[in-house]
């Protein structure tokens, strides 16, 4: 019985955790955008986007995490034999990157509070589908487990790397265009 528990719980800290990595970089997108506004706007806009990230990362993301992390303990506890699996130790290593690209989100939002983040908006879009990356193939090792299809998976990953990149700079272009044609109007 305690699997079952341990397994819903660990399930809700994944979707807490990812809501709050996905909607975290957003906020960065936004924060790094502040700066083409005029003052006083820029400064209000910072100063509510860092309060916005700080809570999002210090009373949702994190403890997200840390649920996710403790239940999958609980989850190993119950069924030791599954430290075994090469594919839980392939799934470890990407959970690994996961919780490196969570605390280095927490460094970026220092320096942004700091003002000393150079990233654009467009290098923040980028950054933020690193996530989705990650989730796809650690659910798809939680599922397949041993069986996972290597080549169908490698070309999945593949197209969607393509979809993204392809995405940012079709959203870029809009974007550009959009301010190309205020800017004409304005004149």
């Amino acid at each position: 019985m305690a699997y079952y528990w341990f397994k819903a719980f660990h399930l809700i800290g994944i979707v807490v955790w990812f809501a709050g990595l996905f909607y975290l970089v957003r906020l960065f997108v936004y924060h790094a955008e502040a700066s083409e506004q005029p003052e006083p706007a820029q400064t209000i806009l910072k100063t509510q986007y860092e309060i916005m990230e700080k809570r999002l990362y210090n009373i949702i993301t994190t403890p997200g995490m840390a649920v996710t992390v403790a239940m999958a303990i609980g989850l190993v506890s119950t069924e030791p034999d599954i430290l075994k699996s090469g594919w839980l130790h392939i799934k470890l290593a990407f959970v690994v990157l996961l919780l490196g690209y969570h605390f280095y989100c927490g460094r970026i939002m220092k320096q942004l509070d700091k003002g000393e983040c150079q990233w654009t908006g467009q290098q923040f879009r980028a950054l933020n589908e690193a996530p989705t990356l990650l989730l796809v193939v650690i659910v798809l090792l939680a599922v397949f487990k041993n069986n996972l299809p290597l080549d169908l998976t490698t070309w999945l990953i593949f197209a969607l790397v393509i979809a993204m990149a392809a995405s940012i700079q079709l959203y870029a272009k809009k974007r550009r265009l959009a301010q190309e044609k205020l800017s004409s109007s304005v004149d």
